[in-house]
């Protein structure tokens, strides 16, 4: 065999791996746009029930085909203090669970090599699924084209992978080289090495199966390379939790040590199984006595056994696992710069692998945000109306915060934006930089007033009890405003934002009163001048701060 030939194989192998990662990447992508609504229903179950955390982990990574989206996932939920250590763990063993449909998938797809071979025949879908996506009248349409084009691209690439393997399969050189690799480690860590390049176990497992199939290494060599390759799956998650804070690292170790853990578990298995049996049976042989004449199928099952073994295994010493990385990581006493200024409590750039969850988590950070907005303007019209200073210091912590929040969420929704999303989150999402603002607004007038109250302390001055009882009005208005604005927000309830409505102009009626009950009172000489610009000042940044509100719900009627 010539040197051409073998150059077109190299060349071959690696347009197969290209299009395998590529078909991938499309199934996860419209994958996820198009489970979006129940991946979000799926997430917020979670709960202290460690078998719901891995059932979780399996449906949602069988849905978008990545464990390592759905790990970096989880590590930005225990990151932003969502999940807890144990939650997210049982969530991790799920994702190894799940990962294992993708080898099943391409098990499948070798089958019925006598005749049409399945790969010809599911590689047809990438035509079709070409042609929906072009055609298709709406976006789910051409989403559920994409889903289609992608299943096909894999079996594309899965064809091309094969056919060069066969080439290499000819070549005794290649075979006696391979057959030489009989050392177990190594094998583990040739797998663990090639996947932590590629960062896709689920393309080291398929290249495992066509090669066994092909003859180029047999079943037991791929249960090794296999095996490696879920040590070497660790790396994305050990990457999105080292730019991290510790509990996110926490819970990169524990799908290091979970992965790690069961390689090893399997090992010592393997090596007692062969010692009992005086070198007679190995894991290579139990599979193929279990499924006969087909290698795909062999190497595929036993990929999901591991798998499922390692979760019985390592589930009930979860606590452990917890306590082990809580030790390795322990709590510091001394917090960053960045803590200090504040923090987003609900979404983390981890979560950005995953759309339609960070769609979700975004809508919990804004209204986060607006909670702490009215808790400054609340804090600010004690301080003014008598002249409580008590809470200034949360006040100042708080509007530190929403600066920060200000900050980093416009930065999120940027990122977001320009990843592939729903139409309807599409349409949510260009929304939320005009919401971020109008919050940061409500900041703002709330530190006006603080200020206002400033004024009258240095000048020992105060609001008479007519003026106290008209902003406590004032006050009752525009929280059963921000509460109707809220739930609009929350549900897309559309009877709420119509309430807001009515409560918005009544605000605007309370504003003219109070700018008339001010001019008697200074004609009678009540209240002083400086005392009546302070209040003056004070009903007008409220209304705003309920125009500012209502801009809020207003966003509803645009998604």
């Amino acid at each position: 065999m010539n040197s051409t030939v073998i150059i077109s194989a190299v060349l071959s192998m690696l347009a197969g791996i290209g299009i395998f990662l590529v078909a991938c990447q499309t199934m996860s992508s419209n994958l996820e746009a198009i489970s979006s609504s129940k991946l979000r229903s799926l997430f917020r179950k979670v709960s202290g029930k460690k078998l719901i955390g891995v059932g979780i982990g399996t449906v949602t990574t069988a849905a978008i085909q990545s464990s390592g989206a759905t790990t970096v996932m989880v590590i930005g939920f225990v990151n932003a203090g969502i999940m807890t250590l144990t939650q997210a763990a049982t969530v991790i063993y799920g994702a190894n669970i799940g990962t294992t449909i993708t080898g099943q998938i391409v098990a499948l797809g070798m089958t019925g090599r006598n005749s049409v071979s399945t790969t010809v025949i599911f590689s047809a879908f990438a035509g079709i699924g070409a042609l929906v996506s072009l055609f298709g009248g709406s976006d789910r349409i051409k989403r559920w084209g994409g889903i289609f084009s992608g299943f096909g691209m894999l079996f594309v690439g899965l064809s091309m992978m094969s056919s060069s393997m066969e080439t290499f399969s000819s070549l005794n050189s290649v075979k006696n080289f391979l057959a030489g690799i009989s050392n177990v480690i190594l094998l583990v860590i040739v797998g663990a090495v090639f996947t932590a390049i590629i960062q896709s176990s689920s393309v080291m497992t398929s290249i495992a199966i066509t090669m066994v199939v092909t003859g180029l290494i047999t079943l037991d060599q791929g249960i090794y390379l296999t095996m490696g390759s879920n040590i070497g799956s660790c790396v994305v998650a050990m990457i999105a939790g080292l730019g991290s804070g510790k509990s996110a690292k926490r819970a990169a170790l524990i799908h290091l040590f979970f992965n790690v853990g069961g390689v090893i578990v399997f090992l010592i298995l393997g090596f007692v199984i062969s010692l009992v049996s005086g070198g007679l049976i190995d894991f290579g042989v139990i599979f193929a006595r279990l499924f006969p004449g087909v290698p795909q199928i062999q190497l595929a099952m036993f990929h999901t056994v591991f798998n499922v073994f390692t979760v019985l295994i390592f589930l009930p010493l979860t606590e452990l696992l917890v306590g082990l990385v809580s030790k390795i990581i322990p709590e510091k006493e001394e917090q960053s710069s960045a803590e200090e200024e504040g923090r987003l409590y609900y979404v983390d750039r981890n979560m950005l692998k995953t759309p339609p969850i960070a769609v979700d988590q975004l809508k919990k950070e804004i209204i986060n945000m607006a909670d702490i907005a009215m808790r400054n303007y609340i804090y600010s019209l004690d301080a003014i109306c008598h002249l409580d200073f008590s809470k200034q210091d949360q006040f100042d912590k708080n509007e530190k915060e929403l600066d920060y929040i200000n900050r980093e969420l416009v930065k999120f929704v940027v990122e977001l934006s320009q990843l592939p999303l729903s139409e309807k989150d599409h349409k949510y999402v260009s929304t939320t930089f005009h919401t971020i603002s109008d919050l940061e607004r409500v900041g703002d007038y709330a530190e006006n007033i603080m200020e206002y109250a400033d004024t009258l302390k240095s000048e020992n001055e105060g609001f008479s009890e007519s003026a106290i009882s008209e902003v406590a009005y004032m006050r009752e208005h525009i929280e059963a405003l921000f509460d109707k604005i809220i739930r609009a927000y929350t549900k897309k309830d559309k009877d709420a934002l119509q309430e807001a409505y009515k409560i918005e102009d009544e605000v605007d009626r309370i504003t003219t009163r109070m700018e008339e009950n001010h001019i008697i009172r200074l004609n009678k000489g009540i209240c002083t001048a400086i005392v009546g610009s302070q209040y003056m000042s004070l009903a007008s940044n409220s209304e705003r701060v309920a125009d500012h509100f209502i801009n809020m719900g207003k966003m509803v009627n645009e998604w």
